[in-house]
């Protein structure tokens, strides 16, 4: 395994992240139904007391809320905060030069004059792996980013993303995922182990699966929204799972199954970034670090998991 980079060294010392996708969107999170600006306030100054700094959002999160309202909350403390930000390729932007337009937008809507972290969403194919990392290499020689990172690319295209910025001297981060316990897939096509292999930290984002792995959601009580229709054919499934985790939990001094699905991802040696309505998902969220599952534990987790996964591919 690669030692990480001395400019990436910080992102290794991070076990858990605050996730800000709920900061603002209204078509999967129903933003200003049930919770708004004071509530995820509350759940960043919550974060910010259990000693989570790392607080991950995106231009296209609430079409900028999400930056907006974090801007304004820094403004409000005088704790250090580590901010990772993304740029999304949309159809119209072309060229190097749009990541460099897109982050001094961001930098706008947050409030401050360089991030820690700038990420390229999504792969495109309008715009080539070279070109993107052309870009970040310019965001990181301008000052407006300390670290570049990707999110959403497998094995090959991170290897092609990790080859492009080598040419410019800068180490490639991090790469962000979807990853829990209910998906898997960075495991199986071999892109956990080569970040790992490379120094590349993996961040995880939906690391509860949007909640279904909390225990709250079954077949007659489906989340709401998009979820809902998402979700369908893994409710039925999850129960032998949500059961092990609670047990496994118990043995732990009553951790919540939220808090068995973080710990996992953190033995797995990835970096979850949960999302949080409010303050007290923000103090759930953190009660997942200061200990680790044992090697049995993962195991039977592993075990179950994988049965699910399994069905739900037939």
């Amino acid at each position: 395994m690669a030692e990480p980079s001395s400019e990436t060294r910080f992102l290794h010392a991070i076990e858990m992240g605050l996730g800000a996708w709920q900061w603002g969107d209204r078509l999967v999170w129903q933003y200003g139904h049930g919770y708004g600006d004071a509530d995820v306030h509350q759940a960043f100054l919550a974060s910010l007391n259990e000693g989570i700094r790392f607080i991950d959002t995106a231009e296209i999160y609430g079409n900028g809320r999400s930056e907006r309202l974090l801007g304004q909350f820094l403004k409000e403390t005088d704790q250090p905060v580590l901010i990772a930000t993304k740029f999304l390729p949309f159809p119209w932007r072309f060229g190097k030069g749009a990541l460099t337009r897109a982050l001094k937008g961001s930098l706008a809507r947050l409030g401050v004059e360089s991030v820690d972290l700038y990420q390229i969403h999504w792969p495109s194919p309008l715009m080539s792996t070279d070109t993107m990392m052309e870009g970040l290499a310019e965001c990181v020689k301008s000052g407006l980013t300390r670290t570049v990172g990707v999110s959403n690319f497998g094995q090959s295209q991170t290897l092609a993303a990790y080859s492009a910025l080598a040419r410019h001297n800068i180490p490639l981060a991090s790469n962000q995922v979807h990853y829990s316990l209910l998906n898997r897939t960075v495991e199986k096509n071999g892109t956990l182990a080569r970040c790992q292999e490379l120094g590349i930290r993996l961040i995880a984002y939906s690391p509860i699966e949007k909640g279904l792995l909390s225990g709250k959601y079954g077949v007659d009580s489906p989340p709401p929204g998009a979820r809902a229709k998402n979700y369908a054919s893994l409710l039925p499934r999850i129960g032998p799972l949500l059961k092990l985790m609670m047990e496994i939990g118990q043995d732990h001094g009553g951790k919540s199954n939220v808090q068995i699905a973080l710990n996992w991802v953190i033995c797995k040696g990835a970096l979850p970034i949960p999302g949080a309505k409010n303050a007290e998902q923000a103090q759930e969220n953190a009660g997942g670090l200061g200990w680790k599952l044992t090697e049995p534990e993962m195991t039977r987790l592993d075990e179950a998991s994988e049965a699910i996964i399994e069905t739900s591919r037939t």
